[in-house]
């Protein structure tokens, strides 16, 4: 059973009967676009949404950055299962797999940033959502975030997993932004910490 959270929540990342997890998964999907033509057709408009993460140090600096044109963090935590320039299709677009054991304890946080590549914004894009899902327990689904309908901006601070005593935690963010690549979102996901 999943949780459906709402800007701000924030829930600890267990298994459903005690432990911690070890590996999580955030997938983002999305729909393209249907538009209708001057004479009543209908067409698909690709929308090149991406996802990245951002890892921070404690003192809230970027310790790296994950994202299409890097799918692995420099210390192989963390990988990218590349990049979907459609929405086309089921399920997750876009995926980032994360190791939680093999995370540095440099990293106190793993920012999940979305960014509209080709400059469509999220009252224009369908079925845009976010979720965390166990990676070891056949992706039993932990948490999910809808980003649809959040307004006219082009990018968003989705989520931040940080670490929480020995374990981890999952805040879902929402703070919308402007920005078509991870980089120029790092402001507004420091702003979250």
């Amino acid at each position: 059973m999943s949780v459906s959270l709402t800007k701000g929540q924030t829930v600890s990342l267990t298994k459903s009967g005690g432990g911690e997890l070890s590996q999580v998964r955030m997938g983002l999907g999305w729909d393209a676009i249907t538009k209708r033509g001057m004479f009543g057709g209908t067409k698909q408009v690709s929308v090149d949404l991406d996802a990245s993460a951002l890892l921070l140090s404690t003192d809230r600096k970027v310790v790296d950055i994950v994202y299409f044109g890097q799918l692995r963090s420099k210390d192989g935590s963390i990988t990218h299962t590349g990049d979907n320039r459609t929405g086309k299709g089921d399920g997750d677009d876009e995926s980032i797999l994360v190791d939680l054991p093999r995370v540095p304890a440099t990293v106190a946080h793993i920012v999940f940033v979305v960014n509209s590549y080709t400059g469509e914004n999220f009252s224009q894009i369908e079925n845009a959502v976010a979720r965390a899902v166990d990676s070891v327990d056949r992706d039993k689904e932990l948490v999910r975030y809808e980003l649809s309908g959040s307004g006219t901006h082009t990018a968003v601070v989705m989520a931040r997993l940080s670490r929480s005593g020995s374990g981890w935690t999952f805040t879902a963010i929402g703070t919308p932004g402007e920005g078509r690549t991870a980089d120029q979102l790092v402001p507004l996901a420091l702003a979250s910490v």
